[in-house]
């Protein structure tokens, strides 16, 4: 169902399927546009608001939905930034990044759903980009066909937790103690093993890595690509560095709009190209001559 246009010409901010989220309308035009829905990370940007600042791809004719991850913003457990903390220190990978990444991959569906009830939208399959945390979800999501993806991206994405807990123990100097379920949680979000499954339906594919970024480095994101490369079209596969982007965009805590950086600009320009070329389910985003 397509809402109503009307007076939907700023950000709407809402909560679909139980989940937080800002909207990003087209820039021009009252027609049903594509939706692209966004997933931020555990770091900066670590929001809704912080994440459409970072990345609003605002020549895109899409709508591009940012939405709060669980156990952040709006979604704090019980407890509040100390639980989730507490959830770190015992377990980071079991109790903490596993379950915000599963819970967020598993609830993709509904949120697009209430959203084509809320928004003037088409039904035509989305577009899907993570950032960090944010990229596993988005990973997940295609390796278990949880949603009809029509192009994604990824940026500085987690393709394995090891590259998480390794900067993790190089901060506190003491080892994650690994045990069979943390070995099972970090082989089943393992997207370079993976890879046959996450290119299963041919989704086009951008993989950005930041040439500052100590946790997951460009020679990561070039092997999560080199991984994918026999099973992905060549022109639905690319891999690109923007050398001055850090793992993190923008200051703490990251819940609100940073100033724009160089790098931010770059990251921002190549995901607006990428979705323009091959988000073409509607009529308001045609392909490139090239594809």
């Amino acid at each position: 169902m397509v809402a109503d246009a009307g007076t939907l010409t700023g950000p709407v901010t809402g909560t679909a399927a139980g989940v937080p989220y800002l909207a990003l309308p087209p820039a021009a035009g009252d027609a049903a546009a594509p939706l692209v829905l966004a997933l931020h990370a555990f770091e900066p940007p670590r929001g809704e608001a912080a994440l459409a600042g970072a990345i609003p791809m605002a020549p895109l004719p899409a709508w591009r939905v940012y939405l709060g991850l669980p156990l952040f913003g709006a979604r704090l457990p019980e407890g509040g930034v100390p639980e989730v903390n507490r959830r770190g220190e015992r377990d980071y990978l079991v109790e903490l990044f596993g379950p915000v990444v599963e819970e967020s991959a598993a609830e993709l569906h509904r949120v697009a759903d209430a959203l084509r009830a809320a928004l003037p939208v088409t039904d035509d399959p989305v577009g899907l980009v993570g950032f960090g945390a944010g990229a596993a979800a988005t990973l997940l999501t295609l390796a278990e066909s949880r949603l009809p993806v029509g192009a994604a991206a990824v940026i500085n994405p987690v393709a394995d937790p090891a590259l998480v807990i390794a900067a993790r123990e190089r901060r506190s100097g003491a080892p994650y103690a690994w045990d069979e379920r943390s070995r099972q949680t970090r082989a089943w979000l393992d997207f370079g093993a993976r890879a046959e499954e996450v290119a299963r339906a041919r989704t086009p594919l951008l993989v950005v890595s930041g040439g500052q970024d100590e946790v997951v480095t460009p020679d990561d994101g070039q092997a999560l690509h080199d991984a994918l490369r026999p099973h992905v079209p060549e022109h639905a596969l690319r891999h690109i560095v923007i050398p001055d982007l850090a793992h993190t965009i923008g200051p703490e805590p990251g819940l609100a709009p940073g100033p724009l950086t160089p790098a931010g600009v770059l990251t921002d320009r190549a995901l607006t190209e990428w979705l323009h070329r091959h988000l073409t389910a509607s009529t308001q985003v045609e392909p490139s001559p090239q594809d």
